[in-house]
């Protein structure tokens, strides 16, 4: 192969690279391509007790009263440790039901990535990629 050719071929795919990884970078969703894609970690838990008492967080709380909650139908939400709340959401409209998906990882400590959203206060996410951080300790026998 000539000189002239390999350096073709390679601007040709550096060029490529640098425009396709802006557009994964950006995931969004169906209703909005351009939605901050962030990687957020919390626990899921359920929206009444951590609203109702603020003394529980995402690393001390009831796993009981968190399981009760959410098996009564309480919305499931992650709780950042700086007390963030963020509802799952699914990435297209009609929004679906993101229970299914969010009920294995019910009390424990985990890591979301999706678009985020927020508007007046009320955050969520449109969870891409889940996974439980076992390195993280979290008291679930607390009140």
């Amino acid at each position: 192969m000539k000189r002239g050719t390999l350096s073709a071929l390679i601007l040709a795919g550096a060029l490529s690279v640098f425009l396709i990884c802006p557009a994964l970078a950006r995931q969004g969703t169906k209703m909005d391509p351009n939605a901050k894609t962030m990687t957020i970690e919390g626990a899921v838990r359920d929206l009444a007790c951590p609203v109702q008492n603020p003394a529980g967080t995402a690393t001390s709380f009831s796993l009981q009263c968190t399981q009760d909650c959410v098996k009564h139908g309480s919305p499931i939400i992650i709780l950042t440790k700086a007390g963030l709340i963020y509802f799952p959401i699914s990435a297209y409209m009609p929004d679906s039901d993101q229970r299914q998906k969010m009920m294995p990882f019910v009390g424990k400590y985990v890591q979301a990535t999706g678009a985020v959203f927020e508007r007046k206060g009320t955050r969520a996410i449109a969870i891409t990629q889940i996974k439980e951080l076992k390195s993280v300790h979290i008291d679930t026998d607390a009140r």
